[in-house]
């Protein structure tokens, strides 16, 4: 029986995720980003999240080997920086607005929350690296709508 790929992935967008960015820092000492829907909560005692990456990204190295990195949940007016960290090649964080954090990787400066993680674990997922990551510090703001992925596509919620 053959299994069909991107019947798969198609299913799979019927879930709608929220957008995140994942910064880190290179070894030559640049910050870089990375655009992710496979942010989550794993734990609160202690304080742990993971997110998801291709093994064939050319960030893979950086991010698998980073002793931090953070993470900001975006909104609706960050579609277009999404788009820009989501492509291969494209992980320069010029140009956008961003803060600096006490463990280095910087934050989208209006991101709808961040965090700052220490890398707990990486573990291997198929395809796919599970990065695990302690939060040490975090922040959020309660103005603004969430960015949206579903069915291949950036939206928003409906406001109540």
């Amino acid at each position: 029986m053959s299994f069909d790929k991107r019947a798969f992935r198609q299913a799979l967008g019927s879930f709608p995720t929220g957008v995140a960015v994942i910064t880190a820092v290179s070894p030559s000492r640049h910050p870089m980003g990375i655009t992710v829907n496979s942010f989550t909560s794993v734990s609160l005692d202690p304080p742990m999240v993971l997110w998801c990456l291709d093994k064939k990204s050319d960030r893979y190295q950086v991010f698998t080997k980073a002793k931090g990195f953070t993470i900001s949940v975006l909104g609706t007016a960050h579609e277009d920086v999404s788009a820009r960290l989501a492509k291969q090649g494209s992980h320069s964080l010029e140009g956008i607005a961003l803060i600096e954090t006490e463990l280095g990787p910087p934050a989208l400066a209006d991101a709808l929350a961040f965090f700052e993680c220490g890398s707990e674990a990486v573990h291997e997922g198929g395809d796919h690296a599970i990065l695990l990551g302690r939060v040490l510090r975090f922040a959020r703001h309660d103005a603004g709508a969430p960015l949206v992925f579903f069915r291949g596509r950036y939206g928003a919620l409906a406001e109540a």
